[in-house]
């Protein structure tokens, strides 16, 4: 078993992780980098491409699915908002490449369930409701739950001490980090979403039409 590294701050408990568990994360970070792009561009599906649709013009197939009622929440894009579920996964992954610390995966569990919740309902829309697929949107469904089941190995290769005992000691946790190695990608995450949104936004000269 491979035990926690020795740091600055002393915990009242022990946590050990078999080798496997690293090579768990970096999958999971993988996996949840993939999904992000993914959301990144069915961001700018819904920024760019959807505005040159003529209202009148019929729609089918992902097309239909990224247009429905059902892709948007208070105007924003479901798609935006994987983005950041995926942003917030990818950043415990870093945080817990840093300290090692038990309590992120811990926190991780119910945030990949409720991924998992979430995309299983989007797929009953699109199957059962809208009756068309978006191939972008299921390729992120399979990401959640890649992501879910990547969590669960991760939980059986650690030994780690309950969440009541561990809940305490966020802030010897915040302590330890690294706080750069984990806010930098993900600002620059976070800006690159920004950034989609604000494109449409300056004034840029209207496109020259083909004779």
């Amino acid at each position: 078993m491979s035990t926690k590294n020795p740091g600055s701050v002393a915990f009242d408990y022990e946590w050990s992780y078999l080798p496997r568990a690293t090579v768990l994360f970096g999958i999971f970070a993988v996996v949840a980098v993939i999904g992000w792009l993914v959301t990144v561009l069915l961001t700018a599906i819904h920024l760019f491409a959807i505005p040159a649709i003529p209202p009148d013009a019929p729609v089918q197939g992902s097309i239909d699915v990224i247009t429905s009622q059902w892709a948007y929440v208070f105007g924003i894009p479901l798609a935006t908002l994987g983005g950041f579920y995926y942003l917030t996964t990818i950043g415990l992954a870093l945080w817990w490449f840093d300290t090692r610390h038990p309590l992120l995966i811990k926190i991780l569990t119910p945030i990949t369930a409720s991924g998992v919740a979430f995309s299983a309902y989007f797929v009953y829309l699109q199957l059962g409701v809208i009756g068309e697929i978006c191939p972008f949107c299921m390729v992120s469904a399979g990401a959640t739950v890649v992501l879910f089941a990547l969590e669960l190995a991760i939980l059986r290769a650690s030994e780690t001490p309950s969440l009541s005992a561990m809940t305490g000691d966020f802030g010897s946790l915040l302590e330890e980090t690294t706080a750069p190695l984990i806010v930098f990608p993900v600002l620059i995450g976070l800006v690159t979403l920004a950034g989609l949104f604000a494109v449409p936004l300056l004034p840029l000269p209207d496109p020259v039409p083909f004779v």
